[in-house]
């Protein structure tokens, strides 16, 4: 059976490695505290560089237009009727080809006096002013990027400008050819960071996964002390826990010595007071319960005081042979057959083989006590809350107890003694204590062959 009130992880010797991602771990604050600071970065460095990419491509597409506008304005002149007329045009074929967004145009005054081949018979509409590096609509619909200079020339008066446009889709398209390796630069940048996150945050934390396993190592019973951490900053928390397990074992030592104490200074004058009495004499009666109450109170003060190796692993077929063949003459005395179903054969239980006998032991020697002829032992392991338990079920045909009494054959000393032996009471309450600090729990019933039965859930 299971107890819904108990951790279901309180014997789990490994951690659920999903919990190391879950909402809660250090671990996936950290990585994803990376990834977001990573991501930062890169999506902040892409527009960066993309940003200072488009000024120095811009920059040259404009470097050129300008060496285009000086070529123009260089071969300018006035002809004998006064008109400016154009040199040598730019040897360039882009401004040869029609509609091609290269343009150039030669004005005076507002009036077009030249203009390149790619023109055809259009001609640029350009904002007043200074308006170089604006961009207007071309005469095929294409976004241009204008260049434009005003000039003067000797022996004329006229306002003389020269227009070079370049169309943006060549801009773009330079710019594309450069920012799609970029992209997948930073992309392979921020995987190499990534990794190097998880590297370093594993690595980080393998010293508190290590420390982690050290205090499972100490709760199985299989070391006494935390060894100090290879980092100085878990030292500390090591050398603190270490204090603390030293303060534990201190106080158990103690208390068992304050049971043994009490042991020797109430069974001394109890014994007096037998021995002082006749032995038909009815105090002889109290005597022998307070004898009783004393013991199951020693005993359960005992077994809570006691060191326990959690992590051991006692098989429970050689157990229950041996308690077995320790009762057999007087199973046999008594014509009592008992039946074991222990499958898988080597089931095991979590912890020490004294436990385990002082449990088992309990419930049989309870069981040959009231059966009349036949006992049934069976054991099988169980999931509970995905956690891996053995339940362990004895069973007699004795005369059993009502449903009422089952809580009080659990209680102190209740010595429920129906209608067989007379008894102390104490076994099956010893059982429930000890169940109750491995985290299981004993629950009893009325079995199918008539008695008691009694099933005790323990971790496997």
């Amino acid at each position: 059976m299971n107890d819904p009130t108990r951790d279901p992880h309180a014997h789990d010797p490994k951690p659920d490695d999903r919990r190391r991602f879950r909402g809660d771990s250090i671990r996936l604050r950290l990585l994803a505290l990376s990834a977001l600071l990573i991501g930062a970065a890169l999506v902040a460095g892409y527009l960066l560089i993309s940003a200072i990419l488009q000024e120095f491509i811009t920059g040259r597409f404009d470097a050129e237009a300008a060496s285009v506008s000086e070529a123009l304005i260089a071969g300018a002149q006035v002809a004998d009727d006064g008109r400016l007329v154009a040199g040598t045009p730019p040897a360039d074929q882009r401004f040869s080809m029609p509609l091609t967004g290269w343009y150039w145009q030669l004005e005076e005054d507002g009036r077009v006096m030249a203009k390149s081949a790619s023109l055809f018979d259009n001609v640029l509409s350009v904002p007043a002013g200074d308006s170089s590096g604006a961009t207007i609509a071309g005469p095929a619909g294409q976004a241009l990027r204008l260049t434009r200079s005003s000039f003067t020339l000797p022996d004329s008066d006229s306002r003389m400008a020269v227009t070079v446009t370049i169309p943006r889709a060549d801009i773009e398209g330079s710019l594309a050819l450069v920012r799609k390796p970029l992209a997948i630069s930073l992309l392979m940048l921020g995987i190499g960071l990534a990794l190097a996150s998880v590297i370093q945050v594993t690595a980080g934390l393998r010293s508190l996964d290590r420390l982690g396993r050290d205090l499972r190592r100490i709760r199985a019973g299989k070391s006494e002390t935390l060894p100090l951490p290879p980092v100085a900053e878990l030292r500390p928390i090591a050398v603190e826990i270490n204090g603390l397990l030293d303060q534990n074992r201190s106080v158990l030592a103690r208390a068992r010595e304050h049971v043994g104490n009490l042991a020797h200074s109430l069974k001394t004058p109890l014994a007096a007071l037998s021995n002082g009495l006749p032995a038909d004499h009815p105090g002889q009666a109290l005597i022998a319960r307070m004898d009783r109450q004393i013991g199951w109170h020693l005993r359960r003060a005992r077994s809570s005081a006691a060191p326990r190796l959690l992590g051991q692993r006692t098989e429970i077929g050689p157990v229950v042979d041996d308690i077995l063949l320790v009762l057999r003459r007087p199973l046999d005395d008594a014509g009592i057959t008992v039946r074991t179903d222990i499958l898988p054969p080597d089931l095991a239980f979590a912890g020490d083989r004294q436990d385990l006998e002082e449990i088992i032991g309990n419930l049989t020697e309870n069981a040959a006590k009231w059966a009349r002829s036949r006992i049934r032992i069976s054991a099988s392991p169980v999931q509970a809350a995905g956690v891996a338990e053995l339940r362990v079920v004895i069973e007699d045909d004795g005369p059993g107890m009502s449903d009422k009494d089952h809580a009080l054959a659990l209680a102190r000393g209740s010595g429920l003694d129906e209608t067989g032996p007379a008894g102390s009471g104490l076994g099956l309450a010893i059982v429930a204590d000890l169940a109750a600090l491995h985290g299981g729990k004993l629950v009893l019933d009325r079995s199918d062959l008539g008695g008691l039965r009694a099933e005790i859930a323990l971790p496997a």
